[in-house]
């Protein structure tokens, strides 16, 4: 089944009782049994909801996988991974990262006696030569938040499977339409369901896709033990956004491609992050394991004082200031002040991160209405 009817049909089954097209919004905390223990599959909304259990659906097959699992939040999807691991196994991750992963690691998890390796993935051999007898996880982001960095999926997958470790791949960035991860070795995908799968920035969410079995009744136990479940309101915000992801994300990839080639023109611009460029590092892994580049892009003024930025910052129209990314509508974004802003200065410093660094999320809007709002603010 080609993508885009994949999208629109994942999940999607006709109501048996009335034949609704859409799957219900099944608002209820529990289910009435016929005898104890004897039930219709369902007992308590913690732990299966009708609703969910459509999504759930929906997401294995968008990310060709065979299961998948809903969380309240992508922060809640990645708390439920690492609480697979125990006190001394170590993970190794990406030094450029989303914000609110590294505060998880380093704030909750490091206190369980877990420890995190943070190097440059780019470069697989550096990930190998971190790896030993106690790392069981390796955590990647690619492209990376807010750098746009990318790391061949399929090489470090190899080196983790040679060493019975796990690899998670965060694809948030470039959702199902552009990468499949456990299609390229991956044993875990990770969305923060909230960007581009909802689409629509109405929804908070989080999903996990896999093929193993053991590992997905491991998962499923948190998620029923733990609670971080999302409501099936949620649950159908995000089944819908799932129809259109396809034509919204190529949409998104060709107004990120026309501002990225934009941007890079103009005489106050400086260094312009999308892994479209030729020049980009790593620009053929990304050509190869990604069908498009997206609209995820990151530069910097040639005027690198934070007056400049922040001035750029508060004088869009269109684009809105605000945190997020994946909706419809165009965003910018100051990540040393907004999602990057509980990793350390010298730490955001230390791996490229500067204080001027302005990411863009390339919505769908008319494409010349989005440079002329960039332009005027750039000035």
């Amino acid at each position: 089944m080609k993508p885009a009817t994949l999208f629109i049909h994942a999940g999607a089954h006709p109501d048996p009782s009335t034949g609704a097209i859409m799957t219900p919004i099944y608002q209820t905390s529990t289910y009435v049994q016929e005898a104890p223990g004897v039930n219709k599959g369902f007992e308590y909304a913690r732990s299966q909801n009708p609703t969910r259990q459509a999504l759930e659906e929906a997401f294995a097959l968008i990310e060709k996988g065979k299961y998948g699992l809903a969380f309240s939040s992508g922060v809640a999807a990645t708390d439920a991974v690492i609480k697979l691991l125990s006190p001394g196994d170590e993970v190794i991750c990406g030094n450029d990262m989303y914000g609110g992963t590294y505060r998880l690691f380093t704030k909750i998890f490091e206190k369980f006696g877990i420890r995190f390796h943070y190097v440059n993935t780019q470069d697989p051999a550096t990930i190998a030569a971190q790896c030993n007898e106690k790392t069981k996880l390796i955590w990647l982001e690619t492209p990376t938040n807010p750098l746009m960095n990318i790391t061949d999926i399929t090489a470090v997958s190899a080196i983790a499977k040679a060493k019975g470790i796990w690899v998670v791949v965060d694809n948030t960035f470039a959702s199902p339409y552009l990468q499949n991860p456990l299609e390229l070795g991956a044993d875990i995908v990770m969305h923060s369901a909230t960007k581009y799968l909802g689409g629509h920035s109405d929804v908070i969410q989080g999903a996990l896709m896999l093929n193993d079995k053991d590992l997905r009744d491991q998962l499923y136990f948190i998620q029923k033990s733990c609670g971080a479940v999302p409501g099936p309101m949620d649950c159908f915000l995000v089944m819908r956004g799932i129809k259109t992801l396809h034509v919204r994300m190529q949409r998104h990839c060709e107004n990120g491609r026309a501002i990225a080639h934009w941007l890079r023109q103009h005489p106050k611009v400086g260094k312009v992050y999308w892994p479209g460029f030729e020049d980009h590092p790593n620009h053929s892994v990304a050509k190869a394991q990604m069908r498009d580049f997206g609209g995820m892009i990151s530069f910097e003024l040639k005027d690198e004082g934070i007056e400049a930025a922040m001035k750029l910052l508060s004088s869009t129209r269109l684009f809105a200031l605000a945190e997020s990314l994946g909706g419809v509508e165009s965003l910018i974004n100051h990540p040393a002040t907004m999602t990057h802003a509980s990793i350390p200065r010298a730490e955001r410093i230390k791996n490229g991160l500067s204080d001027t660094l302005i990411r863009l999320s390339v919505g769908i809007e008319d494409v010349d209405d989005l440079i002329d709002d960039l332009a005027a603010a750039i000035g």
